[in-house]
């Protein structure tokens, strides 16, 4: 054999084998970063074994190695979508394989800018083009933002506050930025000079973002805080009909429950989605009781109640003592074909507090309008599916950051959160059907909207035009060989 050859054939197993470990790295990091309990940091340095491969290997690989390195990371969410949420299979390989297939094709991008001499480009390709996805799947896809890198990070909260700034697309974008950077700053043929303006630029937008929050979270809390107390209480495993036995039996356990809240401070009490449920001859047999207990304590209570009516069924959030019903906005595809989706807002009459139902919380356009109304705090009955009662019940979190507005969301199969608008979690004691659950604590509520409730989506504007201009910056430069 040929000595030559022989050595290139070890080559070209080493280069073989260093790409699968980076591609099994990479997706472990993310199966660990992400998901529906994840482990805070991780996502930070999911990306960088590939990105660091990148530059360094041919086009097909750089690329496969991304594709494979997120499959493997989402792989975890499959029996989720198919399984719990029930999602047709065909939806599920198009979210996960889909964006596999996106986030190879950033990575191919980020190759490109290196070898053409571009790592200021190049540290923007992956953050930015992932913002722009996460964007036009949140404006164009049936599940809102859902899908977001963001959450992650939820529970460091000085990194959570840039959600305030920009949304959860700034958040992602700072999740991002480190690993491709670092990439940057180690690719081949990267002079210093480019060093210095990558590093420096980098370094900036991380200090910044930090500085802004711890800042904002060391503001003190506005002095009007609101006392709310959750309850969900043991049930039958389906839907409660008022008009049965174990209706009467649940109503009257829960008016023991809102009671006991009412002793210890609350002035409002909230249950979780669809409690119960009714049509309009049989909803008097929970409103009575609910009612009277509201104006006896002189608080209000948020019932979830499936309601069937004349002109269809509604997945309703009813505060009483008032009787006002909100019906939710946005239905889980497939789980609530059942019902009709509301379209009007619903404030609790006389108060600053808003109603919003589970999943209307994956929107943030719906509750930066309820803030925009004037909202303080929103009441959100729940449900969950058990295996994600912490990923979703920390969603509805974030909207808060967002936005600047406080959430009491009980969820039946979940977690019983209140949240303040910093992102601080009061409470999140388990609940299942199985048990009763109770949760009571004092939520600080502000008048003040955050950036991102005043202006919206202007932070995935920039991430997309910084993402054509990285497309445009393929075609200047001298190509090198990786």
């Amino acid at each position: 054999m040929c000595p030559h050859r022989a050595t290139t054939s070890i080559d070209g197993v080493k280069r073989f084998l260093i790409a699968v470990a980076a591609t099994v790295v990479s997706a472990l990091l993310w199966y660990v970063g992400m998901g529906l309990r994840p482990v805070p940091g991780i996502a930070f340095l999911a990306p960088l074994p590939v990105l660091l491969l990148a530059p360094r290997v041919a086009a097909s690989t750089a690329f496969l190695t991304g594709f494979l390195s997120w499959l493997g990371g989402v792989s975890q969410f499959w029996p989720y979508f198919t399984g719990t949420l029930q999602q047709p299979p065909a939806m599920s390989v198009i979210l996960l394989a889909g964006t596999a297939l996106v986030y190879g094709l950033v990575v191919l991008l980020t190759r490109a800018l290196l070898l053409r001499g571009r790592p200021g480009l190049a540290a923007l390709a992956l953050p930015a083009g992932w913002v722009t996805l996460e964007y036009l799947m949140c404006v164009a896809g049936p599940f809102g933002a859902w899908w977001s890198l963001a959450y992650t990070q939820t529970d460091v909260l000085p990194v959570l506050q840039t959600a305030a700034l920009t949304g959860t697309f700034g958040l992602t974008f700072l999740i991002l930025l480190p690993a491709a950077a670092l990439a940057a700053l180690l690719a081949p043929n990267v002079t210093r000079t480019q060093r210095l303006r990558v590093g420096g630029a980098t370094a900036v937008v991380l200090v910044s973002a930090l500085a802004f929050g711890f800042v904002r979270l060391a503001q003190p809390a506005d002095r009007d805080a609101a006392p709310v107390g959750l309850v969900a209480v043991s049930q039958p495993d389906d839907y409660v009909r008022v008009d049965g036995p174990d209706g009467r039996d649940t109503i009257a356990r829960a008016v023991t429950e809102i009671d006991r809240l009412a002793d210890q401070g609350a002035r409002a009490v909230v249950l979780p989605e669809k409690t119960w449920r009714a049509d309009e001859s049989t909803l008097p047999l929970l409103s009575e009781p609910l009612t009277e207990v509201a104006a006896r304590r002189g608080i209000t209570v948020v019932a979830g109640v499936a309601l069937t009516r004349t002109d269809g069924a509604i997945n309703a959030a009813i505060a009483y003592p008032s009787g006002v019903v909100y019906a939710k906005h946005y239905l889980v595809p497939g789980l609530e074909e059942e019902f009709r989706a509301g379209t009007q807002w619903q404030d609790v009459p006389s108060t600053q507090w808003a109603l919003a139902v589970c999943y209307d919380l994956d929107r943030p356009n719906l509750v930066r309008t309820n803030k925009n109304r004037g909202a303080t705090l929103l009441l959100v009955p729940a449900l969950d599916f058990t295996v994600d009662h912490w990923l979703h019940s920390r969603m509805a979190v974030t909207r808060g950051v967002e936005s600047g507005i406080a959430i009491a969301r009980p969820a039946q199969l979940g977690e019983l959160v209140l949240s303040d608008p910093t992102g601080h979690v009061l409470t999140s004691p388990r609940a299942g059907i199985d048990h009763t659950a109770t949760a009571f604590a004092a939520v600080s509520t502000t008048t003040s909207r955050t950036v991102y409730a005043r202006f919206g989506d202007w932070f995935s504007w920039l991430a997309v035009a910084a993402t054509l201009l990285c497309v445009v910056g393929l075609f200047g430069g001298k190509r090198r060989r990786p």
